[in-house]
């Protein structure tokens, strides 16, 4: 019992030192990335939005996506964004059908800079809690 228990945590410890941790979609170093990729890409699309007419004043519903690898961590996900008041749905993908997807829609917000960014973070967070991956947000700037 207790060479066996020393294997296990010899084995996680080395797993650890590689990031990889078994059964996860998203380790830490992919959610690092994709944390900073996101909140760059926000006011870039911001930037464009702009050009569409969006202003500060300007409230819109965004449209999100994530992906991950087994249904009870998307129904995880999806009934936290559904308590956030969000309207969620989760499915197969359509391209994998080994991955899940969650999307939907939130609620209006204002869309300055401060406040997109804040909320992709978040979305990024939210996720990676749920070792989901946040793919992104899109819009319509006439809703």
């Amino acid at each position: 019992m207790r060479a066996t228990l020393l294997t296990i945590l010899m084995f996680s410890s080395i797993l650890s030192l590689f990031g990889k941790t078994p059964g996860r979609y998203v380790i830490e170093s992919a959610f690092s990335e994709n944390r900073t990729k996101q909140t760059v890409m926000a006011p870039q699309t911001m930037g464009q939005l702009r050009k569409c007419g969006v202003t500060d004043e300007t409230e819109l519903k965004l449209e999100f996506f994530f992906y991950t690898n087994t249904e009870a961590k998307a129904l995880e996900l999806a009934e936290i964004l559904k308590k956030k008041g969000y309207r969620v749905e989760q499915k197969p993908a359509a391209q994998d059908k080994t991955l899940q997807v969650i999307t939907g829609w939130t609620g209006k917000m204002r869309m300055t800079d401060a406040i997109v960014i804040a909320w992709t973070r978040e979305m990024c967070e939210l996720g990676y809690a749920s070792d989901c991956e946040f793919d992104g947000w899109g819009t319509n700037p006439k809703q």
